[in-house]
């Protein structure tokens, strides 16, 4: 597959599924190489602790203890604390290998054209980027991620008026590319962190060396199909508990019984809620993988180097 070249709308959408029919299977194993405990850890803890937080909830509900969940909290306050520190580490080393890994794959990938990428390679090129890598989630945690809540924040609030909601449409999609154009430009080249953010909005509206149409159309399209998609996916795993709880509450409303439903289904319930957040994140590799082939077309000042290649090989060859 070449990555650095112009594609249409039609071709961000195929070209996207192509590439996990090529090298899904290469993608993946290394995928879970480097982030299968962690993902499996986070489930674990997502289960157990939704589970037993749902469990204290429902048991000071049922049973008339105003403060039972609040005396709860207060005699398990150093477990409750390091457990909340644990879980955010975790959710941290997930975030940072989830974002960064498939930057470094398509990376490596494009350059090399080697089809078989071994783990301790993306492992390496994250350790040598190391230092990049945290400058990056820094800025994204100080610098983007308060001006990305300020726009969605006027967005909400321009729902009151309805024309929010046609903004919010176009301003999460957009948002999106611009945080993944940041993390692909950054790590693919060597500029600052602000500048890297400036190429990410601008080449949302339009091609740096190019006089043509802004992409801005096909960027939020594509980015929205694959949205659609995993939501689709994903609201499979939701839906499904959700009908649970509704019946189990339901159930004991009827009988007048102070039974907890939290007990009689068990943990299955929660695991439909594990596996949805499981999924939602190896379905996200899907609008990762999307925004690298929107960066690379974006990256025109690349396709002008590629065609030079080419014609200088075909000289060769004529010769």
């Amino acid at each position: 597959m070449e990555f650095y070249k112009k594609r249409d709308f039609g071709a961000m959408i195929s070209d996207t599924f192509q590439f996990f029919k090529e090298n899904g299977k290469n993608y993946f194993k290394n995928y879970f190489l480097l982030n299968g405990l962690l993902l499996i850890l986070l489930m674990v803890i997502v289960v157990f602790g939704y589970r037993e937080l749902f469990s204290q909830i429902f048991d000071a509900n049922t049973e008339g203890q105003n403060y039972f969940f609040q005396q709860y909290f207060q005699e398990n306050t150093i477990v409750l604390v390091i457990v909340c520190l644990f879980v955010l580490f975790l959710f941290l080393a997930v975030s940072v290998i989830n974002y960064s890994y498939p930057v470094f794959y398509l990376k490596r990938l494009s350059e090399t054209g080697d089809k078989n990428i071994k783990a301790d390679q993306i492992l390496g090129d994250m350790k040598r980027n190391g230092k990049r890598m945290a400058i990056l989630f820094l800025g994204l945690f100080f610098v983007v991620s308060p001006l990305a809540l300020i726009l969605i924040g006027i967005s909400y609030l321009l729902i009151f008026i309805i024309i929010g909601l046609l903004v919010l449409l176009f301003v999460m999609p957009t948002l999106m590319n611009v945080v993944n154009f940041l993390l692909y430009d950054f790590l693919h080249t060597k500029k600052g962190f602000f500048e890297s953010l400036s190429y990410a909005v601008r080449s949302q509206f339009s091609y740096s060396h190019q006089r043509e149409k802004s992409p801005f159309w096909k960027y939020w399209g594509s980015t929205t199909i694959m949205y659609i998609i995993i939501q689709v996916i994903t609201s499979i795993f939701t839906t499904i508990p959700l009908f649970m709880i509704m019946f189990s509450a339901f159930t004991v409303k009827e009988k007048g019984g102070n039974e907890n439903p939290f007990d009689s289904l068990g943990i299955m319930f929660f695991v439909f809620y594990g596996l949805a957040i499981l999924m939602s994140l190896i379905l996200s590799n899907i609008i990762y993988v999307n925004s690298g082939l929107l960066y690379y077309d974006s990256r025109t000042d690349l396709h002008r180097d590629k065609n030079l290649e080419e014609i200088d090989t075909i000289g060769t060859h004529a010769i």
